[in-house]
């Protein structure tokens, strides 16, 4: 196993996970043995065509589902063999949300909303109604925070679907298509604050399918047919050509420097892996 660099630390690990579903008489893989590593304080956009895995891939990352094979491993603990009720809590402690349609709960206020996933806890964490309170002033929301959510426009919801994810201090932050429902201007505004969290240090995995919205994250994993198609890496912030590392049905193993990444591909007869830091073998 590759060691993280220096204060990239592995955040979620998979392993050999492939995920299959039963169509009538068939089977099909969703995932197809795919081994990928995310490191605290990255950003990443995931992205690929429909039926290229992305959601399939989200709902593991997620813990909403569970690989038919492999490990799923979230800051070292293996979350795919847990009970139901344990990785029910496990998840509401080390998973924030993000969805295309907010899912806020229409009778709750903004700051009911942004409080509602410790409402689910056994005991209420001391100092949470302040981190709430800091939360919406954090994203701009700390006039309005006894409005309804028909009371707010398709970016204030938002808004506070991001204060939301984060109230519990999350391991990972996965937003599904979060500016989908937005105008251009709203959703360069969100995509602003996913840059400012990004700077402060959160981990953020993005499901798009815009092209000009991952390229806004530092880094881009593209899938197809269950599989990697590339990694480009380091983009965010770099004048010239992006990092792209073409996976295809091979593996691909960047050395991952900050500035100058070295590029290396080779064959391999294990597809869907990518070995490297912020992409390497758990």
């Amino acid at each position: 196993m590759k060691q993280p660099q220096p204060g990239k630390q592995p955040v979620a690990e998979l392993t050999d996970v492939t995920r299959t579903y039963k169509m009538g008489d068939e089977f099909v893989k969703a995932l197809d043995t795919f081994t990928f590593t995310f490191n605290s304080g990255e950003y990443w956009a995931i992205m690929g065509s429909s039926g290229s895995g992305k959601s399939t891939l989200l709902n593991l990352l997620g813990c909403i589902d569970r690989p038919t094979s492999g490990s799923y491993r979230i800051r070292g603990r293996e979350v795919s063999s847990m009970d139901d009720d344990t990785l029910s809590t496990f998840r509401g402690k080390e998973l924030g949300f993000i969805f295309q349609s907010y899912n806020l709960l229409p009778q709750l206020d903004v700051l009911e909303n942004i409080l509602m996933p410790v409402m689910y806890q056994d005991e209420y964490p001391d100092g949470i109604e302040e981190r709430a309170l800091r939360l919406a002033e954090r994203v701009g929301l700390g006039g309005r925070l006894h409005h309804k959510p028909m009371q707010l426009s398709g970016g204030q919801q938002q808004r506070v679907a991001i204060a939301r994810s984060l109230i519990n201090d999350p391991a990972l932050l996965l937003a599904d298509e979060a500016t989908g429902n937005l105008d251009s201007k709203t959703a360069d505004e969100i995509l602003e604050l996913f840059d400012e969290l990004h700077d402060e240090g959160t981990t953020i995995l993005l499901v798009t399918h815009e092209q000009d919205v991952g390229e806004r994250a530092e880094n881009i994993l593209r899938l197809k047919d269950g599989l990697i198609e590339s990694v480009h890496r380091g983009q965010r912030g770099r004048s010239g050509a992006t990092q792209a590392f073409e996976a295809s049905h091979s593996s691909v193993a960047p050395h991952a420097g900050d500035a100058e990444a070295e590029v290396v591909t080779f064959t391999s007869s294990e597809p869907g892996r990518s070995d490297a830091d912020g992409g390497g073998e758990a």
